[in-house]
């Protein structure tokens, strides 16, 4: 019994200090304060204020479930080793071994602990270099990476799409929403190279084909990351391709540029002006954000515009389809040969490997 003592509370003095690492007691209490503001009667006076707040609550709640149960389960462990009753040990054990296990899967949340690493994501891809494969080839990353949000419950939306001239796409934004989203896929940032037999090409050469994927915080609040309006240059224009009543007969898009760095944003989905320019602005403040954790710069006036090519060196990932079969991310060196799981949104084993990779 001892042992199994000795084995509870070192368990429960790692947990304790986990859970202050995120921050558990200050958490619990704003979810004890959104709990009691959400159930005032006049909760629902202020609709923008009382959708934020029950947003925060859903995010909140799913995060602490899980550390409070380990918390109570760790105490009731210790509380059955204080009965000094030698027939409950291999219960004892085996409770310990679950919390244990359980603890396993949770500390991977300790690593997410970067500004913004608890943000949703807004993913764009854009074809690189490979004419009309490298356009498929966005295509098929983008098929990927809603497969992987399908697995893992994640929801997303399309933020905007420009279909490539003969198949695919030359680029998409979409919206992830979840827990910890950026923690997660902001490994994923990067480069990502095929290698196959054209299906494009009468002769089925081989082809080489990049696309960019940029992984970015969601920024929704102003006041996270103010930008000058002096320097911004906002145009206004008639939006084109498909679209419903009044998109294409009003200068509904909006192309906003951030004059310091040279970062553009152009928006037309919506038919709303208003609402391209907010769907603009949130997605400039959000690479505004990723660009100061790049740039450690104090000032947007600092930061400089990315300059990355989607092209031969800068990959981050190789997708090997032919001669033989292969996805390899070449700074964790983690490699598989089943590409087919991989494209079908398999792709944990590369995100984990960059959390362990990651300075």
């Amino acid at each position: 019994m001892d042992q199994l003592k000795k084995r509870a509370i070192q368990l429960q003095e790692t947990i304790t200090a986990a859970a202050k690492n995120i921050k558990f007691d200050e958490l619990r209490t704003e979810l004890q304060e959104l709990n009691s503001r959400i159930a005032s009667a006049d909760f629902w006076q202020d609709r923008t204020r009382a959708q934020k707040d029950s947003k925060r609550q859903a995010e909140l709640s799913q995060r602490l479930a899980p550390w409070q149960k380990i918390t109570d389960e760790c105490h009731e462990v210790l509380e059955l080793i204080n009965l000094h009753d030698p027939e409950l040990e291999s219960d004892i054990s085996s409770q310990i071994d679950a919390v244990e296990s359980l603890y396993e899967r949770l500390k991977k949340e300790l690593r997410y602990n970067g500004p913004y690493d608890q943000s949703n994501v807004i993913l764009s891809i854009y074809a690189g270099a490979g004419g009309t494969d490298a356009q498929d080839w966005a295509a098929m990353l983008l098929r990927m990476y809603v497969r992987w949000a399908e697995q893992n419950k994640i929801a997303y939306k399309t933020i905007m799409e420009s279909a490539g001239e003969e198949a695919g796409i030359k680029s998409v934004t979409i919206e992830l929403e979840g827990t910890m989203l950026y923690g997660k896929l902001k490994g994923e940032s990067g480069v990502h190279r095929l290698v196959r037999l054209s299906p494009f090409n009468a002769d089925s050469l081989r082809q080489t084909s990049f696309a960019k994927v940029d992984i970015l915080p969601k920024i929704d609040q102003p006041d996270d990351i103010v930008i000058d309006e002096k320097e911004l240059k906002i145009d206004v224009y008639r939006a084109g391709g498909h679209g419903g009543q009044s998109v294409n007969t009003t200068d509904s898009a909006v192309r906003i540029t951030h004059l310091p760095t040279g970062m553009t944003v152009a928006i037309q989905n919506e038919r709303s002006q208003l609402q391209n320019k907010e769907t603009a602005m949130t997605i400039l403040r959000s690479r505004l954000a990723q660009l100061q954790i790049e740039q450690h710069a104090d000032k947007l006036s600092e930061l400089k515009g990315p300059n990355e090519q989607a092209a031969w060196g800068n990959q981050i990932r190789s997708y090997v389809l032919h001669p033989y079969k292969m996805v390899k991310d070449v700074r964790s060196n983690v490699e598989t040969s089943d590409v087919d799981a991989v494209l079908n949104g398999k792709i944990d084993m590369f995100i984990d490997s960059f959390e362990v990779v990651e300075p």
